[in-house]
């Protein structure tokens, strides 16, 4: 791919080559850089793309979805409008629960026909990874059914699915409010049956004071330990339980949404090497007003995420572009930190950097090719999509 303009998102800045060509060999990138410094062909048949000036950035990675589940909640959406609280519609048995219904009639083959729609819409504006948590099933059985079709998405579309055990996303009804013994459930059976079944890639829990306490996160963290599975957090969106430092103590990849984590949960982050990954989807449709610490984040230097939290409750978002210009007005990211936040730090906070997010020799070749003057455009703009095409793992 030559006569391109590229942004390999290599190093902290945007790391911008202009005239550039990329060479790619089979899955992998093979070499990036200057036109002038290009390798000669190998082969006389090797294909040559002309770019005419486009822009080349990194597939984009959606490191934070709930993608796979069963129906949608306008219904709660209206009750928001009229004035209703997240809390007092997961006390009245919406919120989670009621997705939990739908995706508990749902069946596997149900559930992927109604993701790929939402898949589709994200893979048109470049993605080529993206995770996909359970946590709708609260059983083994549907859990077990959520994440095998999340790996089939990745069987049915060109793109990188990473999949997330989110069991202690929320107490199911049958559990008569007994939350510790739905946590050993978790930790005990459901987890370690999922992971030998190669199902899982990273486990989450929701620790919040709707969901479940810092004590019993720390079991669930502890069976994932031990089954050589990593570790994120939903941490501190709705009060400081101090998640995001309960995350650092476990090594977690990511720490998400932040909104009320404090400089100390912070500084942990730092220490661990934990990526924060906001979550502006949520935070605009839930009206919140407690913006996350980013000033805090960049003074003690912890990697930023963003992601579009694609779910049906708080974020029925399908657009990391979107994303980007919500995460650049709300939280004030800066387009070199929204850019980075979907392609080289996104990957990060899914432990797979050394793979992809980046345009550099010995990655994955997962590109995007844009037609926009300069990178700004992709977070300046709302409701346009520049893509020219998509390029997953060379094809």
């Amino acid at each position: 791919m030559r006569n391109a303009s590229l942004a390999t998102m290599a190093g902290m800045g945007l790391g911008i080559v202009e005239r550039a060509t990329v060479v790619v060999r089979g899955e992998r990138i093979a070499w990036a850089g200057p036109d002038a410094q290009a390798p000669a062909p190998l082969h006389q048949d090797t294909e040559i793309i002309d770019c005419e000036g486009r822009w080349i950035t990194p597939g984009l990675v959606d490191c934070h979805t709930h993608l796979v589940h069963g129906g949608n909640r306008a219904a709660e959406f209206e009750m928001r409008l009229r004035g209703a609280t997240y809390q007092q519609i997961a006390a009245a048995g919406g919120g989670i629960v009621s997705t939990v219904r739908a995706t508990r009639a749902a069946s596997e083959e149900e559930l992927v026909a109604q993701a790929l729609p939402r898949l589709d819409a994200l893979i048109a504006e470049g993605l080529t990874t993206v995770e996909i948590k359970s946590g709708y099933g609260l059983d083994l059985d549907n859990e077990r059914r959520m994440l095998g079709a999340a790996r089939r998405l990745g069987k049915l579309r060109p793109v990188t699915v990473r999949t997330t055990f989110l069991g202690a996303h929320a107490l199911p009804p049958e559990a008569a409010g007994d939350s510790d013994a739905y946590i050993s459930l978790v930790a005990d059976t459901m987890l370690p049956a999922l992971a030998r079944e190669n199902l899982v890639d990273a486990v989450d829990g929701f620790c919040e004071s709707i969901a479940f306490s810092p004590q019993q996160i720390t079991r669930v963290f502890a069976a994932a330990a031990a089954h050589g599975v990593p570790v994120k957090l939903h941490a501190d969106q709705l009060s400081n339980l101090h998640g995001a430092a309960l995350a650092a103590d476990h090594r977690a990849l990511s720490a998400d949404h932040l909104e009320h984590t404090d400089e100390a949960g912070v500084i942990a982050m730092a220490r661990a090497g934990t990526v924060a990954v906001l979550l502006p989807g949520a935070f605009y449709f839930l009206r919140e007003t407690k913006l996350p610490p980013v000033e805090l984040l960049r003074r003690h230097g912890v990697s930023m995420a963003i992601a579009t939290d694609c779910n049906p409750g708080t974020s029925p978002l399908t657009s990391l572009l979107l994303t980007m210009n919500m995460a650049a007005t709300q939280f004030r990211l800066t387009v070199d930190e929204c850019l980075a936040g979907i392609t080289r730090e996104a990957a990060r906070a899914l432990g797979i950097a050394h793979e992809t997010g980046t345009v550099e020799a010995g990655k994955y070749a997962d590109l995007a090719v844009w037609n926009i003057g300069s990178p700004s455009e992709l977070v300046y703009r709302i409701g346009f999509n520049p893509l020219h095409s998509r390029i997953w793992r060379g094809r």
